[in-house]
């Protein structure tokens, strides 16, 4: 069996370029809760939520076991995401940075 790298950006098109510029455009909180209900299913949006909310835990050095109970979140799941937060594009670091969050944890 061949091992294939994954390639990261295999999702970037057109549509996900109009969405991200989308997003930038708006304007202040309520419109982007607007905008993402309106995409979003409601457990999308929970799903989305919680995930950010294990990256700042993340960030913040909390244990995985303390993180699922402070989220609910599996550890499964927060073990993934810690992976794209120590070895993903960046985006989550970036974005801790930018809103203030600590990154010590990380």
């Amino acid at each position: 069996m061949t091992s294939q790298s994954i390639n990261t950006d295999e999702w970037r098109s057109e549509d996900t370029a109009a969405l991200m510029d989308t997003i930038i455009d708006l304007k202040d909180r309520d419109t982007a809760a607007r905008f993402f209900r309106d995409l979003c299913t409601r457990r999308e949006l929970e799903e989305m939520a919680a995930r950010w909310a294990v990256v700042r835990s993340l960030g913040e050095g909390h244990p995985y076991r303390e993180i699922h109970d402070l989220t609910g979140v599996s550890t499964a799941t927060i073990t993934r995401i810690a992976q794209w937060v120590r070895h993903g594009t960046g985006g989550y670091v970036d974005a801790l940075e930018r809103a203030g969050y600590p990154t010590e944890g990380i």
